[in-house]
């Protein structure tokens, strides 16, 4: 059996919990070691989950390390795998890949260059609930897509999380922080986008924080946070999307592709999990449809185990540089649809993740 790959990770703050959680499930990925500007957090990370508390520059050096993941905040995604890069290493980084098309194209490049691979979350899309509504639309059972909807409609983060502040910043948003995910999981189920027409509103310029432990601190606002836009694919569907910080409540369900002989309403693609109802042409009620690819449980690094698999394999990783870019590339989109109230045509396009087999082995990403 060959061995782990070796896995390197670079911020240590609130997300990497569930990369360290989520590599206990699958065999052919082993974290070796974190890092952060913050050594404290680096060396209670490590304490916790068993690695090695390394430096940067150390954890970068390391011969045995293959992949780093970059868990740094979204303005230091682009310059941190940069590095990785330019250390040798595949680098793999939480959405989104990049807060502009500049630093997304020369990320792309730089991996071409070294002979490296590159990725980004969200990797939810290879979960049970995805995977089995991949299955539904390519067994036919929708017939051939047409329209759908996407929402995602929160009063925003500053209620819970403990550090909001960056998220109201330029290359956050409710756009760049969820679009990631319904984004990649549209793109996975339909294949890439060609046109964006949006409009873009923001209700405040200043919020509040109501979390520790910065309860009562101002947020600047600097971004859009409420997008509403319209997507046509390159296989003409046409899906409405709306992404929201400023909904206090909703009863919308978070994706529904509907079809000329059916419609399937799909689950939060943030989550692994979910229900999956479809409702054919000539029925009245959804019916619940079982799961018929594993992964329902919490599996954050999944697209990092996919790329182990994938330079094992000698193929493209699920969750590549490329659909990380053409997402990128549609969610900028919106607001200069918004501001030229024009049109954008999607210079970008990607190759559509292949759906996982039936049959994976609990742990495996490859048919054994």
């Amino acid at each position: 059996m060959n061995s782990p790959t070796k896995i390197g990770i670079i911020g240590c703050g609130t997300i990497s919990k569930a990369y360290f959680n989520g590599s206990k499930l699958f065999n052919n990925i082993e974290i070796k070691a974190c890092a952060d500007l913050n050594e404290a957090a680096a060396k209670a990370k490590a304490e916790e989950f068993g690695v090695l508390a390394l430096s940067i520059e150390a954890l970068l050096a390391d011969p045995e390390i293959e992949i780093v993941v970059n868990l740094t905040i979204p303005q230091a995604h682009a310059p941190v795998n940069e590095q990785i890069l330019k250390a040798g290493k595949h680098a793999h980084c939480e959405k989104p890949f990049a807060t502009n098309r500049e630093d997304g194209k020369r990320i792309l490049a730089l991996a071409k260059e070294k002979g490296l691979m590159v990725g980004s979350a969200p990797d939810t899309f290879l979960g049970a609930g995805f995977q089995t509504s991949r299955k539904v639309i390519d067994d036919g059972s929708i017939g051939k897509p047409i329209a759908g909807l996407a929402f995602m409609l929160s009063p925003g983060i500053e209620s819970w999380h403990p550090s909001p502040a960056f998220y109201y910043l330029k290359g956050g948003g409710p756009l760049l922080d969820m679009g990631p995910y319904y984004l990649s999981a549209l793109v996975h189920l339909l294949g890439p986008i060609k046109k964006v027409s949006a409009i873009c509103s923001r209700a405040r310029d200043v919020r509040i924080a109501t979390s520790e432990p910065l309860m009562g601190q101002e947020l600047k606002v600097e971004v859009n946070t409420h997008t509403s836009g319209t997507l046509e694919f390159e296989n003409g569907a046409i899906i409405t999307m709306v992404m929201s910080f400023d909904v206090q409540k909703s009863d919308h369900r978070f994706i529904e592709i509907h079809g000329t002989e059916g419609s399937v309403s799909l689950p939060d693609p943030n989550t692994f999990a979910g229900e999956v109802r479809l409702c054919k042409a000539g029925q009245k009620e959804w019916e619940n449809i079982p799961y018929t690819h594993g992964y329902a449980e919490p599996a954050r690094i999944m697209g990092v185990a996919d790329m182990a698999a994938a330079l094992k394999s000698n193929r493209l990783n699920r969750t590549s540089g490329e659909l990380a870019y053409h997402v990128l590339d549609v969610m900028l989109a919106f607001d200069e649809s918004s501001e030229s109230g024009k049109h954008i045509e999607i210079e970008s396009t990607c190759t559509q993740p292949a759906a996982y087999p039936l049959g994976l082995e609990p742990g495996y990403l490859e048919l054994q």
